[in-house]
């Protein structure tokens, strides 16, 4: 527990499960604790995304690949008292979601999640309880075409993110600040040397039990402090994007946006 209150990481990578991922889930774990932290969630990559377990395998023989570095960091948190939750993060044609709530179990009776389109797939976790959040919404990056922001789809947005350059978590801090929309802080670690160079994390007045709880508070978006520095909120003149954007109405309908649409 900090001074605030109970510091948790809601966005990273194990090497079991994500193909970008360098370190084994258990080996997060000391690391998180020294610097304060008091939980985690582990959001590995999923079926359409950087996955590293093998597409081909059965499907529920798929699943339990893709919980190891779950599996291994909740075992080894549990022996330390640091708790660790389950959640993924999902692509859809360049967008990524983190997913949080339904768990291993969930996955496996639903094969068809890796067939559903962007709007299929967001309709099965909220219907099953589930939080979505839309992860780095203004990143860009050479495999991407086009930047695809989608407010009304998600229940919140991840506004800071440590794998980001300062001025696209700054626009993704404007445009929801500027929005009323719900805000997250994420390291997106994959390598636990980097954790140092990081302070993102959610801090939550009560300590979380459950992925539940941590569903419940972002839901409701109270009870917590997404942790963004002051570097990464303020837009300047020479701030700009190469991609084409994409803005999403409550119809899931898109629209070509600029940034001077938005900002």
């Amino acid at each position: 527990m900090t001074a605030k209150g109970y510091k948790y990481e809601v966005h990273m990578h194990t090497a079991q499960a994500s193909l970008c991922g360098k370190t084994p889930g258990a080996d997060y774990i000391a690391e998180f604790m020294r610097l304060g932290y008091d939980g985690m969630i582990i959001t590995d990559h999923f079926y359409h995304g950087n996955t590293r377990p093998d597409r081909s395998l059965p499907w529920r023989d798929y699943i339990e690949e893709f919980c190891k570095g779950y599996e291994a960091a909740k075992a080894e948190g549990d022996k330390r008292g640091f708790k660790v939750f389950f959640g993924w993060e999902e692509n859809h044609h360049g967008d990524e979601y983190l997913i949080y709530g339904p768990d291993k179990a969930w996955l496996i009776a639903h094969p068809e999640i890796r067939d559903a389109d962007q709007a299929e797939y967001l309709e099965m976790i909220h219907k099953a309880g589930g939080l979505v959040v839309q992860a780095h919404p203004f990143r860009e990056r050479k495999y991407m075409s086009v930047i695809n922001v989608h407010p009304f789809q998600c229940d919140a947005m991840e506004v800071c993110n440590f794998g980001n350059p300062p001025y696209q978590d700054a626009f993704a801090y404007n445009f929801c600040r500027d929005r009323g929309k719900i805000m997250t802080s994420g390291t997106d670690l994959h390598d636990v040397n980097n954790l140092a160079q990081s302070c993102a994390g959610m801090v939550f007045e009560k300590p979380l039990e459950s992925i539940w709880d941590y569903v419940k508070a972002v839901r409701e978006g109270k009870g917590f402090t997404a942790l963004i520095p002051e570097e990464r909120k303020v837009i300047t003149p020479e701030m700009t994007n190469i991609l084409p954007m994409v803005l999403f109405d409550e119809n899931n309908s898109g629209k070509d946006i600029t940034l001077k649409d938005i900002f």
